[in-house]
């Protein structure tokens, strides 16, 4: 599932292929913006601020997100698409290389990025990352703590995952109000960085899948902790935006 990390991941590899390089081919497979034709421009750069992804081309920024079934990949010149190419919402290509976007939630030219940005909460893998503000706006919200931590307003980059995972390593009970601001934000920030290079994020310390959550994904099993039954439940910011919540009641009191 993407989140924060995977955007920025996904944001330097292309930046290491893009960045500074002609484009020979721009194709946006999508209404609005399939006229758009950017070919012959340079790309300034690829950066990812929260989840979002940012090619600076010229006087236009090319916002993409990844939601939940997005990737880009980046391919040598002839090398076959590992996705199908009727998932394929943006192609931009150099002389050395040839860069997709699959199934992204989000495609759009911008001439002011602030559009897509502006409204974003402290980014833990941002060079302005500020924890003071991201407790400031965590404590400013009475909402329940797994919405709260979810809302990229209050922090960008952190996902349902990270949300379960860290409400658990503070034993936060994801329905009631947040508390514990500065230690979570602290482990927040830690645990995405250093997820950041690693080829399968983790929480417990164990890269192994299957090991490496403490209970997201996992209601029915046994908590790693404690060996109570792991719970599931959905909470959402409003009706129709619910997610997976996972918890275990012992470790998470009420």
């Amino acid at each position: 599932m993407p989140e924060g990390d995977t955007a920025h991941r996904t944001a330097r590899r292309l930046n290491e292929v893009l960045a500074g390089q002609v484009l020979t081919t721009f194709d946006l497979r999508v209404p609005k913006a399939a006229t758009a034709d950017l070919t012959g421009q340079c790309v300034d750069s690829v950066r990812a601020v929260g989840k979002h992804i940012l090619h600076r081309i010229g006087e236009v920024t090319l916002h993409t997100h990844l939601k939940m079934e997005g990737e880009w990949h980046a391919y040598p010149p002839g090398e076959r698409w590992r996705r199908p190419g009727f998932q394929a919402r943006a192609v931009l290509a150099s002389a050395d290389w040839q860069t997709v976007g699959f199934d992204l939630g989000v495609v759009e030219l911008l001439r002011d990025e602030q559009n897509a940005i502006g409204h974003l909460g402290p980014d833990p893998l941002g060079p302005a990352w500020d924890p003071s503000e991201a407790i400031a706006r965590l404590e400013r919200d009475p909402r329940p703590a797994h919405t709260a931590l979810l809302d990229q307003r209050n922090v960008a980059g952190f996902g349902n995952v990270y949300a379960n995972e860290l409400l658990f390593l503070r034993g936060i009970d994801p329905a009631a109000p947040l508390h514990d601001f500065p230690q979570l934000v602290e482990l927040g920030a830690r645990a995405i960085r250093s997820n950041l290079t690693r080829p399968v994020r983790t929480f417990t310390g164990d890269g192994r899948r299957g090991r490496n959550h403490w209970v997201y994904g996992r209601a029915g099993l046994p908590c790693r902790r404690c060996g109570t039954v792991i719970l599931e439940t959905s909470l959402g910011a409003a009706p129709g935006r619910d997610r997976r919540v996972f918890w275990c009641p012992t470790c998470q009191p009420a």
